[in-house]
């Protein structure tokens, strides 16, 4: 059976914030593998954080996988283990709500999820062959891009992954 893990973006800061420019992506977090054990990436959890919004709008998010080299920068992320003897997460993960620095080769869209501005949403791996996989010691990452048509909007997000 796998170990789960999952790396919150509230590791970071309590708010994660979309782009200053309406529809412009920001690549705001990442997962890659260690040496020791591959990854798949199963779960996206995501609620836009608005408060007294007045305006109807949403939040893209978008898991892209970096082909050659990893996204790497921003503010590391130890991944919180599911059970309590599960080994030390293998997987680096980082996260910036500026933005981190992306990786090369690519990117590939790989999930989709959205969220209202001020409501949840999220994306699952619909089975074991729809996990976002990347081998052990691979030089990628799987990364959590977000976008709005409105500016500057609140949101948190979870990665869930299986080594």
């Amino acid at each position: 059976m796998p170990f789960a893990y999952t790396t919150f973006s509230k590791s970071v800061a309590e708010n994660f914030t979309s782009n200053g420019t309406a529809n412009t992506e920001t690549d705001s977090m990442f997962v890659k593998p260690g040496t020791a054990r591959g990854i798949a990436v199963v779960l996206l959890q995501v609620i836009g954080k608005a408060a007294g919004a007045t305006t109807l709008s949403g939040i893209a998010y978008r898991l892209k996988r970096w082909g050659t080299t990893a996204s790497s920068a921003g503010t590391a992320i130890t991944p919180t283990p599911h059970d309590s003897l599960a080994p030390a997460c293998a997987a680096t993960a980082a996260g910036a709500s500026a933005g981190v620095t992306s990786g090369t080769g690519g990117p590939f869209m790989v999930g989709l999820a959205g969220s209202g501005v001020g409501g949840p949403g999220g994306w699952a791996a619909r089975d074991a062959d729809s996990a976002c996989v990347l081998s052990a010691a691979a030089t990628q990452s799987i990364d959590l891009f977000v976008s709005s048509g409105s500016v500057s909007l609140n949101y948190e997000a979870a990665i869930d992954h299986q080594e």
